[in-house]
């Protein structure tokens, strides 16, 4: 991939990488071409390659770089320190919030893995792992400590992530859920399957209720 220097060059690649994604997540990858991401850019086709030599180097680019987002906000929204089970909350409350904001880059990062080339799966794959291994130390933990009771923490983890990443098939911020009430609700059922109650979502939900006027 090669990119034009300069900051018109680079909000110009920004301009790209976001028609792409909409269009992507709209059509399909195999059915847009680059020329159509030039036009909405509103380039011609030959000026779109002094940023992407290939399409294939387009969806590489929003896929690693979705995924390395992804990972260094939690790095930086982790909780140092925490028990399990509050580390295990502050995650699944972070990777709803994160990908909720994030529909069209989730729907092509998990559509799209398949029109990969295989190098660039291995790296996009390599990304995923990383990821998923924050969960799974925290899982791992509290397994250790006696706070979980889990069987298997691969299965589980990939089931936790499963989960929480759906919540991008269907939520609206004109539900009538907000992300909060939704976090509250995933958040149980998080805990709930790996062994313990969520006793800090319910005891906010009973002081949200005591709250509420008469």
């Amino acid at each position: 991939m090669a990119r034009k220097s300069g900051s018109k060059g680079e909000e110009t690649a920004r301009d790209i990488r976001l028609a792409a994604l909409s269009a992507f997540a709209r059509e399909g990858y195999a059915a847009v071409s680059m020329r159509q991401i030039a036009a909405q850019v509103g380039l011609q086709a030959g000026a779109l390659y002094n940023h992407f030599v290939t399409k294939q180097d387009i969806l590489r680019d929003l896929m690693v770089g979705h995924m390395e987002e992804l990972i260094e906000a939690w790095q930086d929204a982790e909780p140092r320190g925490a028990a399990a089970t509050a580390a295990l909350e502050a995650f699944i409350r972070f990777h709803i919030r994160h990908h909720a904001s994030r529909a069209d880059a989730v729907f092509v990062s998990y559509m799209e893995l398949r029109n990969l080339e295989p190098a660039n799966f291995r790296e996009v794959e390599a990304l995923r792992q990383r990821y998923e291994a924050c969960l799974r130390g925290i899982l791992t933990a509290g397994r250790k400590t006696g706070e979980f009771a889990i069987d298997d923490v691969p299965v589980v983890a990939m089931a936790i992530i499963a989960m929480l990443t759906g919540v991008t098939t269907w939520y609206r911020s004109s539900g009538r859920l907000s992300i909060a009430q939704i976090e509250d609700i995933y958040t149980a059922m998080a805990l709930g399957s790996v062994g313990i109650a969520n006793t800090a979502g319910q005891m906010q939900k009973r002081e949200e209720a005591c709250s509420q006027p008469a």
